[in-house]
């Protein structure tokens, strides 16, 4: 049974100009919570008041138990979820100012007449791997050589069941079936699932083209001082709504590209995102992802000298070769590594990934243009993911040898590959040595709270509300409220 849009519940519709008001209150951080600290805030926020309910949807891999918390009792329903890429934790900070706006007297609550649904971590466990670099995020050496991102069949975001052609996969991870269950129990109208990038702008995914939605999108970071990334997207597949926004297509989309450029698309698509459960009931999918840091490069479109298509095939070579050199390192030191660390299982699922991506690059550039010019953005972009891929990868792959030297059982061969990879990880911490600027977690946290309001705000003032879920619908298989 639907509802006017106009519910009693509901005041005036907040837009850009109210939303900036609120983020620009935010305190700053110098870091980011850990995950014990995260859940005592959270758990703190649910002892201080009965207007936050606390609800287990599920378990960790390693056994730990996993929460949701309620606040609010508006007529539209919000999942938001944090952690379901631990190696992002912006959404830490935003999850839990979220939480805290929603419950002060004078804040937006009644404007947005929304109940949240809100996970701090769905993946605690992965998270926990990334706190080594938690209390100093801003310094990339630093950042990069504690970085842990799982392998893409434990991530919570890429494991959601596929079933397309000959792509197939339903080796859902329990995390991410307690978020299956939590949006098939909630069937929200807005679905935010906190991400973050590295360098560069700002940009979105949107599940809706929603014209007026993006306009407020594209205000809060300008206003705020941070520019939106006009380089190169995440893959060359998406699909542009406007400037540095980019559609949430079904998994088809990926696969028929591929085949377009004569790959075989089954080996490189495993699981789904969340956004694609959240299609299952309509729901609004947005995705802010924010850098850590900014770069004069990353939003200018100047066009350079370099044809684009020189451009995807010089960074293609660096991306290849960077993959070869990894690859070599790993192969000989399988022989010795006796330790089945996350680390491992990660750099075995990234490091011919690497190769992948090169492939994909040589395949697709030969269809641009040729009279087409790279702009500044672009050339910045596409240089900047070899590097990021180099320090993340090769950062995991020494963490992996480095967890048998540590722990004592390392042979001399593989003491020799350390410090082999040391040495390479060394150049290439070097030649990542930018004129980055660190951009102030306030502003970082401002820019994704304003998009999570801003989507709540829309959907407010633009979708019928629905009959609310039960505030104590057990969980299958869980036992109910705890």
């Amino acid at each position: 049974m639907s509802h006017p849009a106009t519910d009693p519940h509901e005041g005036a519709p907040l837009r850009a100009p109210q939303i900036l008001d609120l983020v620009r209150a935010l305190p700053d951080h110098s870091g980011f919570p850990t995950v014990d600290e995260l859940h005592e805030s959270f758990e703190a926020l649910a002892r201080s008041t009965d207007r936050v309910r606390r609800r287990r949807i599920g378990t960790s891999r390693l056994g730990e138990p996993i929460h949701e918390f309620v606040v609010g009792d508006g007529p539209h329903q919000a999942v938001i979820a944090g952690g379901v890429h631990p190696n992002e934790p912006i959404g830490s900070w935003t999850a839990l100012h979220l939480a805290e706006m929603m419950l002060e007297d004078d804040g937006p609550a009644e404007a947005l007449a929304t109940t949240w649904h809100i996970v701090p971590t769905i993946d605690p466990d992965g998270m926990r791997l990334n706190e080594g670099w938690f209390a100093d995020p801003f310094d990339r050496s630093h950042y990069s050589r504690h970085f842990y991102r799982p392998a893409p069949d434990s991530q919570v975001e890429w494991t959601f069941p596929t079933d397309y052609r000959d792509a197939y996969f339903d080796t859902v991870l329990p995390e991410t079936l307690a978020l299956m269950r939590l949006i098939d129990d909630v069937r929200p109208d807005l679905l935010v699932t906190l991400h973050n990038g590295e360098m560069g702008g700002v940009y979105y995914y949107l599940s809706h083209d929603e014209p007026e939605l993006i306009a407020d999108l594209h205000a809060i970071p300008d206003a705020l001082g941070l520019s939106l990334d006009t380089g190169e997207p995440e893959s060359p597949h998406l699909r542009t709504l406007a400037t540095a926004v980019f559609a949430m297509d079904h998994i088809s989309t990926y696969y028929e590209y591929l085949e377009s450029i004569g790959l075989d698309p089954a080996p490189q698509i495993r699981g789904s995102s969340s956004a694609s459960w959240g299609a299952r009931h309509d729901a609004l999918c947005l995705v802010a992802e924010l850098p850590y840091w900014t770069h004069p490069d990353a939003g200018d479109e100047t066009p350079t000298s370099e044809p684009y298509r020189d451009l995807v095939l010089r960074t293609a070579e660096t991306m290849g070769a960077s993959g070869e050199a990894l690859q070599q390192i790993l192969d000989e030191a399988e022989r010795h590594l006796s330790l089945e660390t996350p680390y491992l299982e990660a750099s075995r699922a990234f490091v011919p990934m690497l190769g992948a991506i090169a492939e994909t690059d040589r395949r697709r550039a030969p269809l641009e243009p040729a009279e087409r010019r790279a702009t500044v953005a672009e050339q910045f972009a596409c240089e900047d993911l070899v590097r990021c891929f180099r320090l993340r990868y090769g950062g995991m792959l020494l963490q992996a040898i480095e967890a048998e030297t540590r722990a004592g059982i390392a042979p001399a061969p593989l003491r020799a590959l350390r410090e082999r990879m040391a040495a390479l990880y060394e150049e290439w911490l070097a030649d990542a040595a930018t004129e980055a600027t660190p951009i102030p977690m306030r502003t970082l946290v401002g820019v994704q709270l304003g998009a999570v309001l801003a989507g709540a705000a829309h959907v407010a003032a633009t979708r019928p509300t629905r009959d609310a879920p039960s505030a104590d619908l057990p969980v299958p298989g869980d036992g109910g409220a705890s």
